[in-house]
């Protein structure tokens, strides 16, 4: 049987191909970004880092090898801390209003899908669904900075950078070893969990792209109350 990082990517080929071609990340990369699209997409950004983080907390908690509860304790605190940091910046760079943007459809639909498989879920299909966070945003991030080159001057050099940063790359390949060896030694059942909550944690990454660039609101937003 194939490695299961392997196969994922194998799997979700053609996803990755619409990441990429997305029109949101085509001018992210070449700096040509609506600022109020990416004000968008950052606001809700950190809305769903605070999500993303519970659930690392959570695989921390869950995983019962030391090293892994570690490497899952000190990532969680990397999506508050550090990527925050450069949401923060971005925000007061932007102007962007934060208290003004209702929380999306689907940064709610992912977020409430990591919590709950973080609550729910045996260890092995939690790992499995926080892995696209990490590993999409990675290739993204390098597709990115082979397409723009030199980032001094562009408007949204330090996302690129973030995200193309050999650390990151670093803690992208461990979260995958966690994924091969836990599904290496997964029961059947357990295995088609993961690749079931990987996939669709990827569709999610497309999903919220896709949001951004419409900046998304809720269709049933004029029949409610204030």
């Amino acid at each position: 049987m194939a490695k299961f990082c392997d196969d994922m990517w194998q799997r979700t080929a053609e996803l990755m191909k619409a990441v990429h071609d997305h029109p949101f990340n085509v001018a992210l990369g070449d700096g040509t970004l609506d600022p109020d699209r990416f004000a968008f997409y950052i606001v809700q950004d950190g809305r769903y880092l605070e999500a993303f983080s519970k659930a690392l907390a959570t695989a921390s908690v869950r995983a019962t090898d030391p090293g892994e509860a570690a490497f899952w304790a000190q990532s969680a605190h990397t999506a508050l801390a550090a990527e925050r940091l450069l949401h923060a910046g971005y925000v007061a760079d932007l102007g962007a209003d934060t208290a003004g943007v209702a929380t999306s459809p689907t940064c709610l639909a992912y977020a409430s899908f990591l919590q709950a498989t973080a609550l729910t879920a045996p260890y092995p299909v939690i790992a499995a669904a926080v892995l696209p966070c990490f590993w999409i945003y990675q290739d993204v991030g390098m597709a990115l900075l082979g397409r723009a080159g030199d980032l001094d001057g562009h408007p949204y050099g330090k996302w690129i950078a973030t995200y193309s940063d050999p650390g990151f790359a670093a803690s992208v390949e461990q979260a995958k070893a966690i994924a091969d060896r836990l599904a290496a030694a997964a029961e059947p059942d357990t295995r088609a969990a993961m690749e079931r909550a990987y996939c669709r944690a990827a569709a999610y990454e497309w999903m919220f792209w896709d949001s951004a660039w419409r900046r998304e609101t809720w269709p049933t937003a004029g029949w409610l109350a204030p």
